[in-house]
């Protein structure tokens, strides 16, 4: 009978298990190899919107040449099965690709029709309507042009940090829509709204950045509309100014909004109604999202926003509590008509209750209004200087 030699038996067991081991590690690294499945291309008010779709994550880096002017997008550790098509446009004249030897991926090389701007990238991981992970760029002809010479993108990213910011400022309700009305002194909602837009215009202007306003007097302007004017101006933050009003006289508090489409509460729920159909009374019912906002180049854009929006969100609540009474949880989430321009991020300051005696008497004080707007424009300050919003402005 032949005598069992334990240790090389452990031996072979040990040699079979470590190769066992580099066959999965083996497998496992060539399934992470990522399949850029196609290049779709979009158009955008100031440029355009370049998405990749993948199989796993992207792991990228992404640059501006000039002479002559292009893109690249270096791709590690992926492949491209077949050649896109990527149709000339506006701003790309040309693709190419090739192979990144020292890492396994791909370049994909846009050639550009003048300068631009790499405006905003990201990435989204899969979700229901969409199976791909993707990388999105978008390609801005505002602002700074491409220097000469070699660029990359955080170069290009302190050309933007330079441009002046946009900021539009949406004073609430106006002409016919009084809006709430104070139970004390019986203060029309609109009003404040538009003396805390033109408070808050003042802060902001005083700090450079470029103020706009959906109206400057007391007219009438449709929800939807009102966004349409803030893509117009191309801006880089939406404010929409509101005061409360609820049938508890003892509520009181100060809270921000940004959208969602299940509000965070019933109050908000409730809030949010009552403000889209303020559209009614112009004969029109815009409470609705607009088809467009399902394309999906726009939904990619739209949860962008409400992740700025978001952090905008908490940089007011910070600077805001030290200054005034907030509402508990005073971030909250809502479906307003308002908030859902797809590209811009939006949110709804809600400055307290006018159907409290104290609130609203305090609102009508230029002073306290001067209070609120300080602390906002140092909340917008905060959220340009914010890493993640500066890289992708």
């Amino acid at each position: 009978m032949m005598k069992m030699n334990f240790g090389h038996i452990k031996n072979i067991l040990m040699a079979g298990m470590l190769a066992l081991a580099l066959c999965v590690l083996s497998a496992a690294g060539a399934s992470a190899a990522n399949v850029i499945k196609d290049i779709r291309v979009g158009q955008q008010n100031d440029g355009i919107r370049i998405v990749l779709d993948g199989a796993e994550k992207f792991d990228y880096d992404a640059f501006l040449l000039s002479s002559p002017n292009r893109l690249v997008i270096d791709v590690k550790n992926a492949t491209l099965p077949k050649t896109p098509n990527v149709p000339a446009n506006k701003i790309i004249t040309g693709f190419r690709s090739g192979d990144l030897a020292s890492v396994k991926g791909k370049r994909l090389v846009f050639t550009l029709n003048g300068d631009v701007n790499i405006k905003k990238k990201f990435a989204l991981e899969p979700n229901a309507a969409q199976k791909s992970w993707r990388l999105v760029l978008d390609l801005s002809t505002q602002g700074f042009g491409v220097p000469s010479g070699n660029v990359s993108t955080k170069a290009t990213m302190a050309g933007n940090a330079r441009r002046q910011k946009i900021v539009v400022l949406d004073p609430g309700h106006g002409g016919k829509d009084p809006g709430a009305i104070g139970r004390s002194f019986k203060t029309y909602e609109k009003n404040i709204t538009l003396s805390m837009g033109q408070e808050l215009k003042r802060q902001l202007e005083s700090k450079g950045f470029k103020v706009y306003m959906t109206r400057s007097t007391d007219i009438f302007i449709p929800l939807r509309k009102r966004v349409d004017i803030a893509r117009r101006y191309h801006a880089d933050l939406f404010i929409s100014l509101h005061a409360d009003s609820t049938l508890n006289r003892k509520a009181q508090g100060l809270s921000i909004y940004t959208l969602s489409e299940t509000a965070s509460d019933k109050e908000a729920a409730a809030l949010a109604e009552r403000e889209n159909k303020a559209d009614i009374i112009d004969g029109l019912d815009f409470s609705d999202n607009s088809p467009e906002i399902n394309d999906v180049l726009i939904s990619l854009s739209q949860n962008d926003s409400r992740n700025k929006s978001s952090k905008f969100a908490g940089y007011v609540v910070d600077d805001m509590k030290k200054q005034v009474k907030l509402v508990s949880n005073a971030h909250k989430f809502a479906g307003f008509a308002v908030l859902k321009a797809p590209d811009i991020p939006s949110v709804l300051l809600e400055m307290g209750y006018l159907s409290n005696y104290s609130e609203e008497k305090y609102l009508r004080q230029p002073s306290y209004r001067k209070k609120l707007a300080e602390a906002m424009s140092r909340a917008v300050v905060r959220y340009f200087k914010d890493p993640e919003v500066a890289s992708s402005i």
